[in-house]
């Protein structure tokens, strides 16, 4: 596995992953527009290709390389789940942002298990944290989305 920071991933290829693996459901795959707008703004792109060059996982985060690392998306295509792919798209993550920044991300419900099993003497040091608060897009309306 080739992992690598690509700055221009291309919203196609990004949509592609996105639906090879089970972050499409929460995520606007049917906007271009809304995808390219993540990728330019972010911070940091890690994609893992596999030896034929196919995108099979991707990282994006927004960092201030200093402090605070948030990791916005991880997905990794079904296909090669359980692998260690997302293991080494978050350490690639981190590293390039800074070790000494705080990693942060928020798991989809059924994640949850997955970075729990992070946490261990297995994992990478990942820890839950007892409380996040967010405000929903205006779209979702005043109480979020139903």
């Amino acid at each position: 596995m080739q992992y690598a920071i690509e700055a221009d991933l291309t919203a196609d290829e990004f949509i592609d992953v996105l639906q090879r693996s089970t972050l499409a459901a929460r995520r606007p795959v049917d906007s271009v527009a809304t995808i390219s707008k993540m990728l330019a703004n972010a911070d940091l792109i890690v994609t893992a290709r596999n030896d034929r060059a196919l995108l099979v996982g991707v990282a994006r985060a927004m960092t201030d390389f200093a402090y605070c690392t948030y990791l916005s998306d991880l997905a990794v295509d079904v296909a090669f789940q359980s692998q260690g792919i997302g293991r080494s798209l978050i350490a690639a993550i981190h590293d390039a942002a800074g070790l000494d920044t705080r990693l942060i991300l928020l798991a989809a419900p059924d994640a949850v298990t997955y970075y729990a099993h992070l946490s261990d003497s297995q994992g990478i040091g990942m820890h839950q944290h007892p409380s996040c608060w967010t405000i929903p897009p205006a779209s979702d309306g005043p109480s979020g989305p139903s």
